[in-house]
């Protein structure tokens, strides 16, 4: 696919640093013990079906699924140093995560980055990130700023920042509230996929959105609700936000891989696993 293709996330210009929920690492474990309490009977029924995709194997997968859409590549640990600006009115899109200058979660990533770590290559940008941010100006930024997100991408510190705040914000957020609503973990990794597109929130066009408008069409399994039923109701109401935004019409993240899992049955997102992606077909596990 082609880099102009390639998916952005959904946000609300300036509001994902307000908004964030806060995510778990690839394979960091650790960060569970900071989560949201999860229902006792959900997290029992999870846990004895093998469905946390928080754990090291099935969070790599997650991982290499959300990469296969967002880049083309199942490779996710390559794209540390990616970056460019898409044509999507969100200025820079760049990292593991699509981390965007314009959207706010590229500034807050640099923010904590830098008070970790003072002495890093994009330090001095943080200045520039403060200005342009809710714009899709790149002011201030420029060749100077790809190259020095490209060099701190070679740092070990940088990459576990990435790690770091895509869990904070996306996918530990995403996989707590499903476990409350008591999903196994496809319907985990369909939270998680949803939280990058769209960002957190309340708003329609938000993974807050999206689960409300679901919410009124079906009840999940903490509500005794059937759990394909309920995630069929997520995705209908994904795919229509979707279909909102010519950067994210094409919906075969959705058709040709979630919901080919979700009618085999495949609630535990058990491997080996096979689905396409704007046409093009992938296969792990």
């Amino acid at each position: 696919m082609s880099n102009a293709l390639r998916p952005a996330m959904h946000r609300a210009l300036g509001a994902v640093s307000v908004l964030a929920l806060a995510v778990s690492g690839p394979v960091a474990l650790s960060s569970l013990a900071s989560a949201e309490p999860v229902p006792a009977s959900a997290s029992a029924s999870i846990f004895a079906s093998g469905g946390d995709l928080a754990s090291p194997e099935k969070k790599e997968i997650a991982m290499q699924i959300v990469s296969s859409a967002e880049n083309s590549s199942l490779d996710w640990k390559a794209q540390y140093s990616y970056i460019e600006d898409i044509g999507d009115g969100r200025g820079y899109t760049a990292g593991i995560i699509g981390f965007c200058s314009g959207t706010g979660d590229m500034l807050d990533l640099v923010e904590r980055y830098t008070k970790s770590v003072p002495d890093n290559p994009l330090a001095d940008y943080l200045p520039a990130l403060r200005k342009v941010d809710g714009s899709d100006s790149h002011e201030g930024l420029g060749s100077g700023f790809e190259n020095a997100w490209k060099e701190a991408a070679g740092r070990s510190d940088f990459k576990e920042a990435q790690n770091g705040e895509r869990d904070r914000v996306y996918f530990d957020p995403a996989v707590n509230q499903a476990k409350s609503d008591g999903l196994g973990a496809l319907g985990q990794f369909i939270y998680y996929d949803a939280i990058v597109m769209h960002g957190p929130g309340t708003s329609q066009a938000s993974f807050g959105g999206i689960r409300s408008a679901a919410l009124q069409k079906a009840k999940p399994p903490s509500q005794g609700g059937d759990e394909k039923t309920y995630l069929k109701a997520f995705l209908d109401a994904r795919r229509v936000v979707m279909k909102q935004e010519e950067a994210h019409a094409d919906t075969s993240r959705i058709d040709t891989a979630q919901l080919v899992w979700l009618n085999d049955g495949n609630l535990d997102l058990h491997t080996p696993l096979k689905w396409k992606v704007y046409g093009d077909p992938y296969e792990t596990g």
